[in-house]
């Protein structure tokens, strides 16, 4: 899936690069916001969330507010649902100030099918807690929110839900700090950003340790990589993911699972899910029904891609076994 650029960004960037005096200024029958990237910007549009409550986007949602912002739809089947199960594990690593100092906003590309109810229900099989609200409303003012957002590139068809924009918008409205993030980052930087950065710093302990306590790290092979950033929203991988493990909120834990499980059976789980689920497999049915009907979704893994993972999980059983 593509990810563009943050094209609103760039053009408000090269209007102060090339104004004589350095500064962007508005239209002059346009109100300018006492704070940057305002209700002159930011269009306030009409939402609902999960509970039924009628909401404006930047008069209720953003104003003043360090938020996260994603829009999802919830029958996708493959990245929505790793996008919504990493948000839960920096949900639980920011606590109860998810909903106090900072604002989880999902918003659905599919209005039509994502009804309060539908958004409720899903959000439930994701065990989300308290504070963080999904919305949705009219398409047309979803589909404007998503552009000025820099989530769809005009010219793009709104419709394609496949094709959607995978970044996850982060900010703090009343600083006029915003940035795009990888949803499948490590739910630690995802938390700080949110619960520090954004913050101006003002609950860190930074600086309470030495650079020469930090432990080396190896680089991670090209499985490693696909499992921490695909695999991990979901799964953990033995004991050593340690507070990882309290994270996991869906999907069962994977070490030795090369092991407990046919070879070919996993090699097309991997690459089909939801053909398999489609077709009832019984294995690949049981485990939709143990796991909250939460399915696997379909990640689009080439054939070097599988191999690639299945190894890195045969060489990590390998090595915890023999600690």
């Amino acid at each position: 899936m593509r990810i563009p650029g943050i094209h609103w960004l760039a053009l408000i960037l090269l209007a102060l690069a090339t104004s004589g005096a350095g500064l962007w200024l508005a239209p002059a029958s346009r109100p300018v916001s006492s704070a940057p990237w305002g209700r002159d910007y930011f269009p306030n549009t009409a939402l609902i969330d999960q509970d039924g409550n009628h909401l404006r986007f930047f008069d209720d949602l953003i104003e003043g507010k360090v938020v996260a912002i994603n829009f999802i739809f919830t029958s996708c089947g493959d990245t929505c649902p790793l996008e919504t199960a990493r948000l839960r594990q920096v949900q639980k690593l920011l606590g109860e100030s998810v909903g106090r100092d900072i604002h989880f906003y999902s918003i659905s590309i599919d209005p039509l099918h994502d009804t309060p109810e539908v958004l409720k229900a899903y959000a439930r099989k994701f065990q989300v807690a308290p504070g963080w609200q999904f919305l949705t409303g009219d398409y047309d003012d979803i589909t404007q929110l998503r552009e000025k957002l820099g989530l769809l590139v005009p010219g793009d068809d709104p419709g394609n839900l496949k094709q959607h924009n995978l970044s996850l918008v982060v900010g703090n409205q009343a600083t006029g700090e915003w940035m795009k993030v990888s949803p499948f980052e490590n739910p630690y930087i995802l938390a700080d950003k949110l619960g520090n950065g954004l913050q101006n710093w003002r609950r860190s302990n930074a600086g309470s340790q030495s650079y020469a306590e930090a432990p080396v790290i190896r680089p991670p092979s090209n499985g490693e990589q696909l499992f921490r950033t695909r695999c991990s929203a979901c799964h953990t991988l033995g004991p050593q993911d340690g507070e990882l493990g309290a994270l996991r909120s869906v999907g069962p834990d994977l070490l030795g699972v090369t092991h407990q499980r046919d070879r070919a059976w996993l090699i097309r789980w991997l690459k089909e899910p939801d053909r398999m689920l489609a077709e009832n497999d019984p294995l690949a049915s049981e485990l939709f029904r143990q796991f909250n009907q939460v399915a696997m979704p379909n990640l689009q893994l080439g054939e070097m891609d599988i191999q690639a993972l299945l190894q890195y999980l045969d060489d990590e059983t390998r090595r915890q076994a023999q600690r």
